[in-house]
């Protein structure tokens, strides 16, 4: 995807040789004309999945998450991160933990809004380990349904997060593949 890999270039910043900086864009201040595209390009992607709901995680998660669903016309689900006292019964959870922020969430899915049947398809920021799509997908299996698909805005191809979904059957669509992160430089991974 064209657009993004030029949004990553341009504004991307390179931290260190494990750790991209989108927050320009991405994941605090966010680029709706971007996420729109995103939205479309996973939609064009994973046509024919037949795919009634997306699930994302939060904070991140939720603009490329809600512009897909909007594109799909279905619902959007996020697991919370954060505990809720109106979220405490008839809930899916699943521990998760974070590459970036060096910690273990649990997150939190209310079974009222996973059937068995669904067809879901996960959407999530970044691909690192794979430890956020893994959690979303125990939770989605536990309720019966089943992962149309993952789609991954960035992919860090460097680390093993999208060997190891292939590897355990899933179907995942990253739209930007980053090789490297080197001398403050970006390289992207041939598309597949």
């Amino acid at each position: 995807m064209q657009l993004l890999k030029q949004k990553v270039l341009d504004e991307g910043i390179v931290l260190s040789n494990q750790v991209l900086k989108v927050d320009s864009f991405l994941n605090h201040q966010m680029d709706p004309v971007l996420m729109k595209e995103v939205g479309r390009e996973f939609t064009r992607r994973f046509a024919g999945e037949a795919v009634n709901r997306v699930l994302t995680i939060e904070s991140s998660g939720i603009a490329p998450g809600i512009m897909t669903a909007l594109e799909l016309e279905v619902p959007m689900i996020f697991a919370r991160k954060q505990k809720s006292l109106t979220l405490r019964d008839d809930i899916f959870v699943e521990k998760v933990y974070s590459f970036t922020k060096q910690e273990t969430n649990e997150i939190t899915v209310a079974k009222k809004f996973i059937q068995p049947g669904d067809r879901v398809l996960i959407i999530d920021d970044f691909l690192a380990n794979g430890e956020a799509a893994f959690g979303l997908a125990r939770i989605v299996e536990q309720a019966g349904a089943t992962v149309a698909g993952i789609g991954i805005v960035i992919e860090k191809a460097f680390q093993p997060g999208g060997r190891l979904l292939k590897e355990a059957g899933y179907r995942v669509e990253s739209l930007v593949r980053v090789a490297a992160l080197d001398d403050g430089k970006v390289t992207f991974a041939d598309q597949d």
